[in-house]
């Protein structure tokens, strides 16, 4: 299983990583970051297969997978 690393102070809470998981693994998070966007958030229990398309569409590069 892959683990998805979040930088909640990059992310502007745009969606397109939550549209581009198919797993549905990312989320938007309850939290804000200091710019009050609200970070998404990944639910590692919903088994990401490390296609890394989350962060490829990130264009904030907020976001690194690990396999």
């Amino acid at each position: 299983m892959a683990k998805i690393i979040i930088e909640p102070e990059y992310c502007k809470a745009c969606g397109l990583c939550i549209a581009a998981c198919k797993k549905g693994v990312i989320g938007r998070g309850k939290g804000t970051n200091a710019m009050g966007y609200h970070a998404v958030e990944a639910d590692e229990a919903k088994g990401c297969v490390g296609c890394k398309l989350c962060a490829v569409v990130c264009p904030e590069a907020a976001i690194e997978v690990y396999r």
